[in-house]
């Protein structure tokens, strides 16, 4: 299967994994982290916000958040994006 990732598992990052989902499925976003009971809602909206920008569908995102700000979240999002596509190999 393929996936890729961008981001740390450090504090104030999160952990961004973008993995192929089951065609017709749609977008598929699991968060897990100590900020997510407060914070789900918010980050799902910010992942959601890059993911249709970039036009991706029948995805499945996993994001392991330490405390990330929305700015890291969506640049983290966008970089495994672009990683799964084949656009940014650094």
């Amino acid at each position: 299967m393929k996936t890729a990732s961008a981001g740390t598992v450090e504090s104030m990052d999160c952990l961004v994994t973008v993995s192929e989902g089951a065609p017709g499925s749609g977008l598929s976003i699991q968060l897990s982290g100590a900020a997510t009971a407060r914070f789900a809602p918010t980050m799902r909206k910010a992942v959601q916000e890059v993911a249709t920008a970039m036009g991706a569908s029948d995805l499945s995102i996993s994001i392991q958040d330490n405390g990330a700000l929305d700015l890291i979240l969506k640049a983290r999002t966008e970089a495994a994006l672009a990683r799964y596509r084949g656009g940014d190999t650094a």
